[in-house]
C-alpha cells in the first residue's frame, strides 16, 4: 500500500474525487453570496490549509531558497488558479453543478494541447482519441436537451 502512493495514479484520483467534493460543496456554498467573495474565503481556506501541511510535514522553506524562474512560474500558475476559481464559481453560481463541472473539465484537453504545444510532450493516437473523447464528453453532458 505504501508503493501505491509513490505513484502519480493514486493522488490524480484523489484529486478528482476532491474536485468533484469542491463543485458539490461549492455549489451549495455559494447560494447565497457573491461568488467572488466565496472564492476569496475558499482561498483562505487553501492558504492556510496548505501552510499547515508543509509546516507539519518538514517541507516549509524559506522564500530565499525559491528561484527567481520558480517565484515567477508559480506567481503566474496562482494567478491562473485564481482566475479559473472566479469563472468557476461565477458559472456554478449561474449554472448546475452537473454541466458546469464537465465544461471546467475540458482543462484536461487544454492541458494536453499546451503540453504538446508549448512543452514539447508527445501523444500517441490512443491519448489523442482520449482527448477528442474528453471533449466530446463535456459537451454532451453539458448540452441542455
Amino acid at each position: 500500500m505504501k508503493n501505491l502512493f509513490l505513484s502519480w495514479v493514486p493522488w490524480a484520483v484523489l484529486s478528482a474525487g476532491f474536485a468533484a467534493l469542491t463543485a458539490i460543496f461549492a455549489k451549495v456554498g455559494i447560494e447565497n453570496i457573491n461568488s467572488d467573495f466565496a472564492t476569496f474565503i475558499r482561498t483562505v481556506v487553501i492558504l492556510l490549509v496548505a501552510g499547515m501541511i508543509a509546516y507539519a510535514s518538514g517541507n516549509w522553506q524559506g522564500p530565499s531558497s525559491v528561484s527567481a524562474k520558480t517565484w515567477l512560474f508559480l506567481i503566474l500558475s496562482g494567478a491562473a488558479t485564481g482566475a479559473s476559481w472566479i469563472c468557476y464559481f461565477r458559472a456554478l453560481k449561474l449554472g448546475d453543478a452537473a454541466r458546469v463541472a464537465p465544461v471546467d473539465k475540458l482543462s484536461v484537453v487544454f492541458v494536453s494541447l499546451f503540453a504538446v504545444l508549448f512543452l514539447g510532450e508527445r501523444l500517441s493516437l490512443p491519448n489523442w482519441l482520449g482527448v477528442i473523447l474528453i471533449a466530446c464528453g463535456a459537451v454532451l453532458v453539458a448540452y441542455r436537451a
